[in-house]
């Protein structure tokens, strides 16, 4: 029976991060966890299953792994032999035996090719393109495969030829002490073939140096840090050899009016003095480019929030979004005219010292009171 993809146990996305991994499996282990399901065998088994696919993925090196190879890059192609099927021993033994080669009996033949670099890519994206999603076309320096020799390394009319020095294996024998060892080969750089006639484009390396034009598919919902991987768009292999990966790191720019956080969005709207004490109805801006109104009641203080629900930001892979927060900020008014000086003092002399008009001043200043009280004592 095949076993399940680990991201798909883990119910997550191939460029999900570190902490969008651990939260995965932590809800997850939460819920199956025997502790929670006494007896449960189903349960227990998906408990061991999640467990197995977090330590694999968790470990930066394992998932690579897994990435180029899935299950096959832990266990024997076979099954059976070397250290026992199924123990998570195959990638030892074929380390192993690509450091020994035939030494140890049976080892691989011919070379390796060596996979291109992955390479890294930051891009900034606004708040809006995070909101909407977006198609981008981005310029990538890069080495691509070179059109000349179709990345062979070798002139029009001539094809590489087998190293002498280690007959085309790539590596060569050392002998240290009472043991032999295999390394690199110097001569071919561990290719097993030799050009003798390079190409004068590439100088032999089979690729060259381009600024190459891409375009990134930016879904809904992504959030800082966001990773997006563009498989076999890195740089390219020496002499035909596989590219590597494209990895693009997102970044979102600040926003002149929203912050985000996760799937809410909060905005500081200013209230004059008079709106805030009286009641008013304000219209405020939303992310997707709408309006919307907001009542706000008599005897509203500053930073007191309203909450508009589903008019946050989108949630990635998923239909739902998160709220807005308006958060009231009141205005204190300032360049009076002589009039307006005039108002304001009779509603101060007014008011006196009601409490009921400003019960934080009257209730600070109490306690500002007993405060001296105590230290008269």
């Amino acid at each position: 029976m095949s076993k399940r993809d680990y991201y798909e146990i883990l119910g997550a996305s191939r460029d999900a991060d570190a902490a969008a991994l651990k939260s995965a499996y932590r809800k997850l282990a939460m819920q199956y966890h025997p502790d929670r399901n006494p007896g449960d065998a189903e349960a227990e088994a998906k408990f061991k299953e999640i467990n197995e696919a977090y330590e694999v993925l968790k470990d930066a090196d394992k998932r690579a792994a897994y990435d180029r190879f899935g299950h096959d890059a832990f266990t024997q192609g076979g099954g059976g032999g070397g250290f026992g099927g199924g123990q998570g021993f195959g990638g030892f033994t074929d380390i192993f035996e690509e450091m020994f080669g035939d030494f140890m009996g049976g080892g691989r033949a011919g070379h390796q090719q060596s996979r291109g670099a992955d390479l890294r890519y930051n891009l900034e994206i606004s708040l809006e393109d995070a909101y909407h999603g977006r198609s981008a076309e981005i310029k990538v320096p890069t080495s691509v495969s070179c059109d000349s020799c179709d990345g062979s390394g070798a002139e029009d009319g001539s094809r590489p030829v087998t190293c002498s020095t280690c007959n085309g294996h790539g590596k060569v024998r050392v002998q240290q002490g009472f043991f032999t060892l295999e390394r690199t080969c110097p001569n071919c750089q561990g290719q097993g073939t030799m050009i003798d006639n390079p190409c004068k484009t590439c100088q032999g390396s089979g690729r060259k140096h381009e600024e190459k034009n891409l375009a990134v598919n930016i879904p809904q919902g992504v959030e800082e840090g966001t990773r997006i991987r563009l498989s076999g768009e890195g740089e390219a292999g020496l002499r035909g050899a596989p590219s590597g990966d494209l990895y693009i790191f997102l970044s979102i720019a600040p926003h002149r009016l929203f912050q985000r956080e996760g799937a809410n969005i909060f905005c500081q709207v200013p209230i004059s003095m008079a709106d805030a004490a009286l009641g008013a109805t304000i219209e405020v801006p939303t992310i997707d480019g709408g309006r919307a109104k907001v009542k706000i009641p008599e005897g509203t203080q500053s930073g007191q929030q309203f909450r508009l629900s589903g008019k946050g930001m989108t949630v990635l892979r998923s239909q739902a979004r998160g709220d807005m927060y308006i958060e009231a900020r009141v205005e204190t008014p300032v360049n009076l005219s002589k009039r307006q000086r005039e108002l304001l003092k009779e509603f101060n002399e007014a008011a006196g010292k009601k409490s009921q008009n400003n019960p934080e001043t009257e209730g600070f200043f109490t306690k500002v009171k007993e405060f001296w009280e105590d230290l008269t004592e």
